[in-house]
């Protein structure tokens, strides 16, 4: 009986499966470069836009501190319990590894107990501020895919900023805004992400959610990138190919979850309380246990790797580009602009290669690669029009336009840009005929949605 119902079940998901497959689960990865193809010409490379996977980049950042002495245990001090503001009969001390608190713990692999931390010195020059800045440095352009998180083993701080730099630190904007009180801060009023829209994502706010005091059980802050990414994707980021289209058409929505440092700007201590307690100055600190940065380095849709080496991030490039970021044409491939790669159509995006400068064609350079049929690249006559490019003539229904003169069409179309159903040449586009996409309302769709319908959200 049990077997029975396991073959009806596995015979019922291979259709779905086979219906579904214009419709996948996960939008494109873009971790394909370029991919071998057969036209009347020959074998030819087939470019598409293509980024490296988004991983952990805490593994590759720098950290400095300012001020640079304000790390715990030089000299050694006591401080109080984190449960418990009045048991001040802790110590750190930074010439024994055990009772230490370096920086770089912020960034440990946090998987044994008890946890580890860097904690700051406590406030014992009160009423001087207790304030420090944490930078947080790549040395390279990175964009990012998953929220920021900061876990904290002191109560989280009264008043924080996070920043950002995209010019390796010489500038600095704010990303949000933290605080036990945002008004009296910040003189902002308090808001969430929640409150935000597709017409006000890029809005800074100061936010009230993560500034509790002292409570033993709220060691968290967050920059919510995903919440974002959901203003176009979807609660579930399903809809990656709406978020892939405003992220090709609106730099500054690019530009937004890019960055090359990050600074947190701790300005206040948790205190608890609406005064400080002058006579337990020790019971007032930073502590910080974990900082989670998850990202992927900045290629310009050119490169599916990214090599850190000599303690510095690389693209390695595709697309006969080259540069730390993949943003320029290497030499001999300037035979139109550098431009980056596109998202758009989805599964595949846009390529936009570097072709080779009309100069250079006569004795192709040689590197590792299929050349393509120099006659194919139209440089003969160099005023002649294009027949396709990526701002006006589009090729159509997913095909992909190579070297500006003809479009490379998906088996069941043809035409110059793709717009014709080869199967209305040959008259036989009946109801029959196979060719087309699954229509979106179809049985087999809904039930694999019912099926479905309690999956996890997609891992960006």
């Amino acid at each position: 009986m049990y077997l029975s119902r396991f073959l009806s079940i596995h015979a019922l998901w291979v259709t779905v499966s086979s219906v579904m497959q214009p419709y996948p689960l996960v939008w494109g990865h873009y971790d394909v470069c370029k991919t071998q193809i057969y036209t009347e010409e020959g074998k030819v490379w087939d470019y598409m836009a293509c980024q490296p996977e988004s991983t952990d980049m805490t593994k590759y950042l720098k950290v400095k501190l300012d001020p640079p002495d304000i790390t715990c245990g030089d000299p050694p001090e006591t401080f109080c319990a984190m449960g418990n503001p009045y048991m001040c009969n802790n110590e750190c001390d930074a010439s024994t590894p055990e009772l230490a608190h370096p920086p770089e713990l912020m960034f440990d692999f946090e998987g044994r107990h008890p946890s580890t931390f860097w904690q700051s010195a406590t406030w014992k020059e009160y009423p001087k501020p207790l304030q420090v800045n944490i930078t947080l440095s790549w040395s390279k352009t990175i964009e990012l895919t998953d929220n920021i998180v900061i876990t904290f083993e002191s109560g989280r701080p009264d008043q924080m900023i996070l920043e950002k730099s995209l010019d390796y630190g010489r500038t600095w904007q704010p990303y949000q805004y933290y605080a036990t009180d945002c008004l009296d801060a910040f003189h902002m009023d308090p808001k969430s992400v929640k409150d935000l829209s597709q017409h006000t994502v890029l809005e800074i706010i100061c936010t009230e959610e993560y500034s509790t005091g002292y409570m033993t059980n709220s060691k968290i802050i967050h920059f919510e990138i995903k919440d974002r990414f959901a203003f176009f994707a979807g609660p579930w980021l399903r809809n990656m190919a709406s978020l892939y289209g405003q992220l090709d058409t609106t730099k500054k929505l690019r530009d937004f979850f890019t960055v090359t440092d990050l600074r947190i700007r701790l300005l206040r201590p948790a205190v608890g309380e609406i005064f400080v307690d002058e006579l337990h100055l020790a019971r007032y600190f930073y502590a910080i246990s974990d900082i989670k940065v998850h990202g992927r380095c900045k290629c310009n849709l050119h490169a599916t790797v990214c090599v850190y080496d000599n303690s510095k991030l690389t693209c390695e490039c595709e697309h006969n580009t080259t540069g730390p970021d993949c943003g320029k044409c290497k030499k001999n491939y300037q035979g139109r602009p550098w431009s980056p790669g596109s998202y758009l159509p989805i599964p595949k995006g846009t390529a936009n290669t570097c072709i080779p400068s009309i100069s250079s064609i006569g004795t192709p350079p040689k590197f590792n690669r299929i050349w393509p049929n120099i006659s194919s690249l139209e440089v003969s006559n160099p005023k002649q029009a294009n027949v396709c490019d990526n701002e006006l003539l589009h090729c159509q229904n997913g095909g992909t336009c190579h070297n500006n003169v003809r479009c490379l069409c998906p088996a069941a179309y043809t035409g110059i840009l793709c717009e014709k159903l080869r199967c209305e040449e040959a008259g036989s586009c009946g109801s029959d005929s196979g060719q087309g996409a699954a229509p979106r309302g179809s049985p087999a769709l809904l039930l694999l949605t019912a099926l479905l319908g309690t999956a996890s959200p997609l891992v960006f």
